[in-house]
């Protein structure tokens, strides 16, 4: 396993751990077992934040903001029941696709 994958299973297996946690002590508790369009509102400014990072050409804020995202993403994934594999066999589905064929055939579907 590459170092990127272990942490990122790492991640996920605390994100699964604080569903049931505390969420007075744990901000990733607080994310899981709070409202739901408040976990989704944070998912897309970190998404928003990295785009920005991007744009102003900082690498080491970027990474820091992509970081971020990943984090939060992980979060929504523990919260709907998504895990690393499902979202990895997407990724292996696509491989070798055209992304505009990828894209077209989500559109017809």
């Amino acid at each position: 396993m590459k170092r990127g994958e272990c942490i990122l299973n790492e991640l996920m297996a605390l994100a699964q751990e604080r569903k049931t946690a505390d969420p007075s002590l744990s901000y990733t508790a607080r994310l899981l077992q709070g409202d739901e369009d408040s976990l989704l509102k944070k998912l897309a400014e970190e998404a928003g934040e990295a785009a920005l990072a991007a744009k102003g050409g900082a690498r080491d804020r970027l990474i820091e903001e992509l970081a971020d995202l990943a984090f939060h993403g992980i979060v929504v994934m523990a919260r709907y029941n998504v895990s690393l594999e499902d979202v990895a066999a997407a990724l292996r589905a696509r491989r070798g696709v055209s992304g505009f064929a990828e894209k077209k055939a989500r559109k017809e579907k």
